[in-house]
């Protein structure tokens, strides 16, 4: 299994970032996919997950309504767009496969495979 994280960087307060997460080695559509966050000194926490195949999106309260999660099947491609970028959403981002085969996951502990991460730094 392999998840490589893409598009971290430098935003602005009130920008928006697209995050990508391109998948192999397991099949894609029969998993649950999510992020998470990891900001200095503070735990991973949940941001946004999404059922196999699509099926259902899940957000955390601190990025519902400015978020999108989304997956590409035909790509094996998890994507996370967060519009209204504000300074507390700094953070390394993970993107993440549930260890379980059509289940939800909305927990770090339901993940078994966790890609290197991308750094998030919203700025003036």
């Amino acid at each position: 299994v392999q998840l490589v994280e893409s598009g971290g960087g430098l935003a602005q307060p009130g920008g928006s970032l697209r995050l990508s997460c391109a998948a192999s080695g397991f099949t894609f559509n029969a998993y649950t996919m999510g992020w998470f966050r990891q900001a200095p000194g503070k735990e991973r926490e949940f941001v946004a997950a999404i059922t196999w195949g699509g099926g259902r999106p899940d957000y955390a309260d601190s990025v519902k309504g400015r978020s999108t999660i989304s997956i590409d099947n035909a790509k094996n491609t998890l994507t996370l767009q967060i519009n209204n970028l504000k300074p507390e959403d700094t953070a390394l981002y993970y993107c993440a496969k549930a260890s379980q085969p059509f289940q939800p996951a909305l927990s770090a502990s339901q993940y078994n495979y966790w890609g290197q991460g991308t750094q998030v730094t919203v700025s003036s």
